[in-house]
């Protein structure tokens, strides 16, 4: 059961983006990572609604990857993921993706068959009783309880995580794409214990996954900071990573399995834990974090002035006048408060500077506007209707653009998460076209 399919590498970043453009940006801060002493494989992903409501294809996904690879010379492996897919969906997926997340949130609580249940049960007798696992505070109290809950609420999911994979597998064959399975949409956070149980589920049912995106405590919420408690977080994740070395040995699970984070980006304030706890258990991670290369592109092009200031403000207007419409699917990840959405009459007055600070995510500039990041960010859809008006003006402001996408990447997220470091701190590599800071925004 140990058998993995492509090599992930300890550290793996989810990047793409909603229009296909960005990718030489994202792989040169890529690049500038490896100067400074860290690999991070690069995965394109972009969901299936994403690709609804643009109009674009997972073949578009493929061919914007390859092409920035070969424009930046990227020698190391890289993937394009077939995002948060099921069994209804994954056949257009199928050619383009190596890299397959199976999301089973929609099954999470479907009734089991009795014997399904009595057979898992039975499987994982064994640990019942006083539990310790090397790394996770206290000890995990494995009762019948226990097991038949888990059972319960997952099981039904696993197996339909099982039929999806061999679906895959029968296409692409053994070891030519890796597996993750996502519970991140549930509706309630698995705690450690049942993580550990829902990855016996996992081996029992011969799904060789390499990453697991658990739902964790508090809120991730798109495009801005954690919201909840910290150090429960820090506690949770580091249990999260003992369960997971655990399993690993177990239940005969790939070496390489390790934790994926669906954050919905910019989550700073937790970037220092994760890189210290994972530091400690010697294991990498992967991250999810696209969405915010779409608010670094409307940055730039406010920033640029003239008619991309002017598209800027018109996105947000139109979001604003179009918020149910805009916000219904995202309901669950925005926290926005409309009270402190600053009226399009407002905004269309606003020079490029006072737009580029109420958007980009700087929390100690108090001009910082977390709600309308919040409506900017699920409003790409605006964009996408203004066809080649938008597209256009992406591919004429490439230089400011680029320069907010890479300095996003490198120094807000790789930074900080991968190297440890201060976001901006520390040496700059030498020979990549990686600025100091981005351009300033034109008056």
């Amino acid at each position: 059961m140990a058998e993995a399919g492509m090599q992930l590498g300890p550290y793996s970043m989810g990047i793409g983006d909603r229009f296909g453009l960005e990718g030489v940006a994202q792989l040169r801060a890529l690049q500038a990572a490896a100067e400074m002493g860290v690999t991070v494989t690069p995965v394109w992903n972009k969901s299936n609604r994403e690709h609804a409501i643009i109009g674009t294809s997972p073949e578009d996904t493929r061919r914007a990857a390859d092409e920035a690879v070969r424009s930046c010379g990227w020698a190391g492996p890289y993937h394009v993921d077939a995002d948060h897919i099921g069994m209804a969906n994954v056949e257009q997926y199928l050619l383009s993706s190596t890299f397959f997340t199976i999301d089973v949130a929609d099954f999470i609580g479907e009734e089991a068959g009795n014997n399904e249940i009595e057979s898992y049960v039975e499987a994982m007798a064994h640990l019942k009783g006083s539990l310790r696992i090397p790394g996770m505070a206290g000890e995990i109290d494995v009762t019948e309880d226990l097991l038949r809950g888990v059972a319960g609420r997952y099981l039904s999911a696993i197996r339909e995580a099982g039929r999806v994979y061999r679906h895959i597998e029968g296409c692409k064959g053994k070891g030519n794409f890796v597996t993750e399975i996502s519970v991140d949409e549930a509706e309630l956070p698995q705690t450690p214990e049942e993580l550990l149980f829902l990855l016996g589920a996992i081996a029992q049912e011969g799904v060789p996954i390499q990453t697991i995106a658990p739902k964790f405590t508090g809120s991730f919420l798109k495009g801005i900071d954690y919201v909840g408690d910290r150090e429960v977080f820090a506690r949770e994740f580091r249990d999260d990573l003992a369960v997971l070395a655990y399993a690993r040995q177990r239940f005969g699970l790939p070496a390489d399995l390790r934790l994926s984070i669906h954050s919905g980006s910019d989550k700073f304030s937790l970037y220092p834990i994760m890189h210290s706890v994972a530091r400690d258990f010697s294991t990498g991670f992967h991250l999810k974090t696209a969405g915010t290369t779409w608010l670094e592109e409307v940055a730039g092009l406010a920033a640029s002035g003239g008619e991309g200031l002017v598209v800027a403000r018109e996105i947000y207007a139109e979001a604003y006048g179009r918020y149910d419409e805009m916000t219904g699917p995202y309901r669950t990840v925005v926290a926005i408060d409309r009270a402190k959405l600053p009226d399009p009459h407002e905004v269309a007055s606003w020079s490029a500077e006072e737009y580029v600070t109420a958007l980009r995510h700087d929390q100690s500039s108090d001009r910082f506007n977390p709600h309308l990041r919040q409506l900017v960010h699920v409003g790409f859809k605006v964009a996408a209707e203004m066809g080649d008006r938008f597209r256009s003006l992406l591919r004429e402001r490439r230089d400011v653009i680029e320069s907010y996408v890479t300095e996003n990447i490198l120094h807000k997220h790789v930074e900080p998460l991968f190297l440890g470091r201060t976001p901006g701190g520390g040496p700059r590599p030498r020979g990549k076209p990686v600025k100091k800071s981005a351009p300033k925004a034109a008056r």
